[in-house]
């Protein structure tokens, strides 16, 4: 009994100061903690007793012990569903008074209906961006076409809208080729593949000078052959299919004097044997041809009288054996004019009615295209000023188609006439004049005359001073030339000039240039 008591009174005690501290906090107000015990006091009026005899352990108030009266469950906004518990105080693991979202249930019908809507807007979207070329190119790829054993991509050339280089580049690339030539060792004597392009210049010889051997991709070959009929690389070029059954421009100087010409297409491995059909070396035109499927890619030929100085150009070749590299610029100039020395020492190569333009042209460019933003050839490259970055030139295809069926059928291209006189000229200056003797002050000074040309049939001669024709003056020789030069041929001119201190008028009939020998001449 003792010992129960003694448990019933430390439970008393603890109870009343529970209830002390329940009094306190009820009066000062602080409190905001709740605590929900398994206890309940008789009344109020006990607890302040038994508090005051809490010493007296021997006479202890029985305390009634009851279970607590169940809670009323707290309204619940139904309206509200919360798809997380968060943090749940209550200990039952997170479900407690909340209540969780469940998934709703679908019909059928919601999901048709939800489905159609959703092909409406894509639909309507795909529409859009088809007719305004969003997300595609300006026009599709075409399929690859199969040519003998090697595959060809083809192009769809011009594009509908202009493009940038890019577009321009993936599109034309395929039609772009590489060709090499190949000469019999014992008829040549060169053995730079780009010796024999005019873009070469002050790269040296960057093959050791050594002969390399080169069967031109047959197995054909075979060491019993002597020396003289084995093949070895001679030139470098490029060139372009303007045509679907293997037509091929390219310049007059990258095929002359090869005895094999190969032809190797972007995205092929086997080389085609080309055969040329004609050329020109006055205006540096060829025409090739490979044998094939007849669908081979193709770059069509654009009008370069349409072109505008400062429009985006794009050039596309093989500089320095470095297959398909495009490089961009614009139109610099039009109608340019130059001299290239010939490689045996023969004379000078005239270009005429040439394009400029800044785009990056090296050795190995020559034959390629220079094309627009819509994938058209306005010109084929040819040549670059040696003295100067960024000057690159191009013949304009206004040229290229005029002569384009005579090269086709290897028949003779007719040279444009040349008005000339026939007679070589220098400005008078106070020094020639002064060495001369004579007291005209401007003119033209005859240095030399062509033999039978119009100047020697008139009895022009060296030394003679020209100071104009037909009575007006000219102070500088370039004057008269250009003169000369807008003429008709057989146009009937007078020459005034001063021979021996005399003047005198001589009638001279316009000439053609190309009919006579300019090497031989009268001094």
């Amino acid at each position: 009994m003792d010992e129960r008591d003694n448990k019933f009174g430390q439970l008393d005690d603890e109870l009343d100061r529970e209830m002390t501290k329940g009094n306190e906090s009820s009066e000062s107000g602080s409190s905001y903690y709740y605590s929900y015990g398994p206890f309940q006091s008789i009344g109020k009026d006990s607890a302040l007793k038994n508090n005051a005899d809490s010493n007296d352990h021997g006479q202890r108030e029985e305390v009634e012990i009851t279970q607590p009266q169940p809670l009323r469950n707290l309204p619940v906004d139904t309206s509200r569903n919360f798809r997380d518990g968060g943090n749940n105080n209550n200990g039952s693991g997170g479900n407690g008074n909340w209540q969780y979202s469940q998934k709703p249930k679908s019909s059928v019908k919601t999901i048709l209906v939800s489905f159609l809507a959703g092909m409406v807007v894509i639909t309507s979207l795909m529409f859009t961006a088809d007719r305004m070329n969003l997300f595609t190119p300006d026009t599709p790829i075409a399929v690859t076409a199969s040519v003998e054993s090697n595959t060809a991509v083809a192009t769809s050339l011009p594009l509908t809208n202009s493009g940038n280089v890019s577009t321009v580049f993936k599109e034309a690339s395929p039609a772009v080729v590489k060709i090499a030539t190949f000469v019999k060792s014992g008829n040549v004597k060169q053995t730079n593949p780009y010796s024999n392009d005019p873009f070469s210049y002050f790269f040296g010889d960057q093959f050791g000078g050594n002969s390399r051997n080169n069967d031109g991709g047959s197995s054909s070959q075979s060491e019993s052959q002597s020396d003289s009929d084995k093949l070895i690389a001679y030139g470098i070029g490029s060139g372009f299919i303007y045509d679907a059954k293997g037509y091929i421009l390219t310049n007059q100087h990258v095929i002359n004097g090869a005895d094999v010409i190969q032809v190797t297409i972007e995205g092929t491995t086997k080389p085609y044997e080309a055969k040329l059909l004609g050329s020109s070396k006055d205006l540096d035109l060829a025409v090739l041809k490979i044998e094939g499927d007849n669908n081979f890619p193709i770059v069509p030929l654009g009008d370069s009288d349409r072109a505008v100085i400062g429009e985006s150009l794009v050039a596309i070749g093989n500089p320095q054996g470095f297959d398909h590299t495009v490089t961009s610029g614009v139109l610099s100039a039009k109608e340019r004019t130059i001299d290239i020395a010939e490689e045996d020492g023969s004379g000078t190569r005239k270009y005429e009615h040439l394009l400029q333009t800044d785009a990056s042209i090296n050795p190995g460019n020559s034959g390629g295209p220079l094309l627009n933003l819509s994938g058209e050839v306005i010109g084929m490259n040819v040549a670059v000023s040696a003295d100067a970055q960024g000057i690159g030139f191009a013949i304009p295809t206004t040229v290229i188609k005029g002569v384009l069926d005579k090269l086709e059928n290897n028949q003779e291209i007719p040279k444009a006439p040349v008005p000339f006189i026939g007679a070589s000229l220098i400005t008078l200056t106070e020094e020639v004049a002064k060495q001369m003797e004579t007291t005209v002050k401007e003119g033209s000074v005859v240095a030399e005359v062509i033999y039978k040309s119009p100047a020697y049939l008139a009895d022009l001669r060296p030394y003679d001073i020209i100071t104009g024709i037909n009575g007006t003056n000219y102070a500088a020789s370039q004057d008269l030339i250009d003169f000369i030069l807008k003429q008709e041929i057989d146009t009937e001119i007078t020459l005034n000039i001063v021979r021996d201190g005399k003047s005198m008028d001589l009638p001279v009939s316009i000439g053609d240039k190309n009919g006579f020998e300019v090497s031989s001449t009268r001094k």
